[in-house]
């Protein structure tokens, strides 16, 4: 295990202790924010990490001594994760563009197995494609909704309590008779 760092906290300034004390009493920030903010403030009065660990319900030191070393250098900024933070983008963009010109493409009944796009029928459609052999339903909604495509807006509506069903002879119409019953 890699040794604690020993840098002390710097002293405070007044508008920061208040600025810490302020989030960590919020019920609006987010809830890594909060113990930060605590974990800090224990530093402060107390100068020892693992009273900060304590404060914010951790059970090791050395993660409040990473952030105060990070408070040491940036201020309040390392209350907040960094931008880029987390794993990167598994598609690159012409990837991207591919899932979003499947997505406007018109599926066809014989060769997708559909009148209207889902995820699963998308996603089905996407994987015959190379380079997408395993694209995800979470994948194919994260792209579509950061190009902002909702299914709200793009849903088919169909009349409840009748369907058509395909079998040996052709197409059927099904009607549930109870459908005014299920929709109550």
């Amino acid at each position: 295990m890699p040794r604690q760092s020993q840098t002390p906290m710097r002293v405070m300034a007044n508008e920061e202790q208040e600025a810490l004390k302020r989030v960590a009493r919020s019920g609006s920030e987010a809830a890594s924010v909060v113990a930060r903010a605590k974990s800090l403030l224990a530093v402060a009065a107390e100068a020892n990490f693992e009273a900060g660990a304590r404060a914010a319900g951790r059970k090791s030191g050395y993660g409040v001594a990473k952030l105060v070393k990070r408070f040491n250098r940036e201020g309040l900024q390392a209350l907040h994760t960094k931008p880029g933070a987390g794993r990167p983008a598994a598609y690159r963009p012409e990837q991207r563009n591919l899932i979003l010109a499947e997505f406007r493409r018109k599926p066809d009944r014989e060769q997708d197995g559909t009148g209207t796009w889902s995820l699963t029928t998308l996603q089905q459609a996407l994987r015959r494609r190379p380079g997408l052999e395993k694209v995800s339903r979470d994948t194919i909604r994260t792209i579509l909704q950061a190009a902002g495509v909702t299914w709200q807006r793009e849903r088919t509506w169909c009349e409840t309590g009748v369907s058509v069903r395909k079998g040996k002879h052709g197409q059927r119409v099904v009607v549930d008779p109870d459908t005014e019953a299920k929709k109550t």
